[in-house]
């Protein structure tokens, strides 16, 4: 199972949220590159990265720190957020990100994410099914939708997407443990590279979800907060 540290941006810097309430930003580091390569120092290969501010403008805002992080490190860089329209992607694409994470444009305009990953292909294009009580969320989290996600998973799943990032709104930033029912029933029902996000607290709770066959394991908050040390995920990995 692959290792997956996050960074989340706002205003440039290291953040982290509570359930994905702006109101909650806590500032960890002001820069998102120093924190980038101390994750390489410790021997981690994968990263994902939110642009926040990009998120809610609906529109990448941190393309230079993320261009940035990419030059700086070998870090095989996913990036969500902002991401609404081709323009966005290719910019995207420039600043040397691997792969990019859609989710409310999968969610509203499925033409233009099938469009995507015909054009990039499923190893470039991951989905992202952020949820509340298993319906998929919109909108930088703000806007719910009458889509499941299960179904939600399955339909693109068919369409040949691979990579699936399955966040619990509810779950993510609290410490208080992952979805794991919820990831046991996705992964039940197909067959997906599935990486857990959200609520992750521990190593025993990484180790679960590695039980469980998750591809990969996003760790945010419990690193930056000391759950996690830099050391235990250099042995994770």
């Amino acid at each position: 199972m692959i290792i997956i540290p996050a960074i989340d941006i706002i205003d440039g810097k290291c953040v982290r949220l509570s359930k994905g309430d702006y109101a909650t930003k806590k500032v960890y580091n002001d820069s998102p590159v120093e924190v980038a390569k101390g994750f390489e120092g410790a021997g981690i290969t994968h990263l994902h990265i939110v642009d926040l501010d990009g998120a809610k403008a609906k529109q990448p805002k941190n393309l230079k720190i993320i261009e940035q992080i990419c030059n700086a490190t070998s870090l095989k860089v996913d990036m969500g957020g902002g991401l609404s329209q081709t323009e966005y992607v290719a910019a995207a694409l420039q600043t040397g990100i691997t792969q990019f994470t859609i989710g409310s444009i999968a969610a509203k305009d499925r033409t233009l994410a099938l469009e995507w990953l015909q054009k990039y292909g499923s190893e470039t294009v991951i989905l992202g099914a952020d949820c509340k009580d298993k319906m998929i969320m919109t909108g930088a989290w703000e806007e719910g939708t009458n889509l499941s996600v299960i179904e939600f998973i399955k339909k693109y799943l068919q369409e040949g997407m691979k990579y699936v990032i399955c966040t619990d709104v509810a779950k993510d930033g609290m410490l208080q443990g992952p979805s794991t029912a919820l990831y046991k029933e996705i992964l039940k029902e197909n067959s997906v590279q599935l990486i857990a996000s959200g609520g992750i607290s521990s190593v025993e709770d990484v180790q679960e979800m590695k039980r469980i066959g998750c591809y990969g394991c996003i760790i945010g908050k419990a690193f930056y907060e000391g759950r996690i040390s830099l050391k235990e995920l250099s042995t994770l990995c």
